[in-house]
């Protein structure tokens, strides 16, 4: 009976190392073969905190958001008003503020967001997008308002590592902090928390007469997805060192809704899969064709929601398990 009980969490766990082997070997790749573009790729991996946070919310809870980007910028900006306002320069330090910025802006726009259902819930994230942004627009005593928040510089990191303008020591914290994230958010998934958020998503009803509290499960979700989010920003602030109303945007929180979207929802391999297939096809589009790429990328979103509805991960997942169902 042991035996058979080890059996699922040994096929985790193979699962979880051959997802962390997949990581660093795309940014070995990466690194060898775009080293005066690491910058590029630094963006990437803060952009990926975003969608993996997005995906703990939307994929998980079933949270209908296109305002998650208030919760990247306000890690964003946590950060870069501590180093320029506080001269708090350790980068863990900043990265730490970030998370909590995040979190605390979660904790907020989710008690706001988490009122309403359906279109009204989507119309009340977008609501809270535009407020954050506003609100960094107006206190540009703060934040640095259109201009942006300029005169971040991280101390090395340990005191080892400085950022240069290669960016190899953004882009190795980067990794570090994306590899770290998703060990946790795997964990967090599987447990009984996560396992309510799933159940909560699929019939919220059941749940409640089940006697737990779906408000406060949600919203803690929506709190630690912040946290998330909110590291990604303070990685892009470190990497950048430069913060700006960019990061608190409409077309952010969209972007990475079609990220989610791309590489499937509910699954923390689908969020980075849709990431990197996205933003690498933007990028190599754009350099190719830079009047037409815009309609090359609509062509390509259509293409995968019309023939790989679960997302380039999930399809590519779902044809996997049917070939060894039949070759079994």
């Amino acid at each position: 009976m042991a035996g058979r009980g080890e059996m699922p969490q040994t096929s985790w766990l193979r699962r979880d190392l051959a997802g962390l082997a997949a990581i660093l070997a795309f940014a070995a790749i990466g690194y060898a073969l775009f080293p005066d573009n690491l910058a590029l790729l630094t963006r990437i991996l803060a952009v990926a905190l975003l969608v993996l946070s997005l995906d703990l919310v939307t994929g998980f809870c079933g949270i209908a958001t296109l305002g998650h980007a208030a919760l990247y910028g306000a890690g964003a900006y946590a950060a870069g008003m501590a180093a320029v306002q506080w001269n708090v320069t350790d980068p863990l330090a900043m990265l730490a503020i970030s998370a909590a910025g995040g979190a605390l802006a979660g904790l907020v726009s989710g008690a706001v967001i988490l009122r309403g259902h359906g279109l009204a819930q989507l119309v009340l994230s977008i609501a809270v997008v535009h407020l954050f942004h506003e609100v960094a627009n107006k206190a540009s005593a703060y934040t640095g308002g259109s201009d942006g928040l300029s005169g971040i510089a991280p101390d090395p990191v340990f005191g080892l590592f400085e950022f240069d303008l290669w960016g190899r020591t953004a882009y190795g914290l980067g990794v570090a902090l994306l590899v770290i994230v998703f060990v946790l958010l795997r964990l967090v998934v599987r447990s009984p928390f996560g396992m309510l958020c799933r159940g909560i998503r699929q019939d919220p009803v059941r749940v409640r007469a089940m006697g737990a509290s779906v408000q406060g499960t949600l919203l803690k979700m929506y709190v630690i997805s912040g946290a998330v989010a909110g590291l990604g920003g303070g990685l892009n602030a470190l990497s950048t060192q430069v913060v700006g109303l960019d990061s608190l945007s409409f077309t952010l929180s969209a972007e990475a809704l079609v990220m989610l979207v791309l590489g499937g929802t509910g699954s923390l391999y689908g969020a980075l899969v849709g990431t990197i297939a996205f933003m690498g096809f933007e990028d190599f589009v754009s350099a190719a064709n830079p009047f037409h790429w815009l309609t090359i990328v609509g062509a390509l979103l259509i293409a995968v929601v019309l023939f790989a509805p679960r997302g380039l991960y999930g399809s590519a997942a779902m044809l996997l398990a049917r070939f060894k169902g039949r070759h079994g």
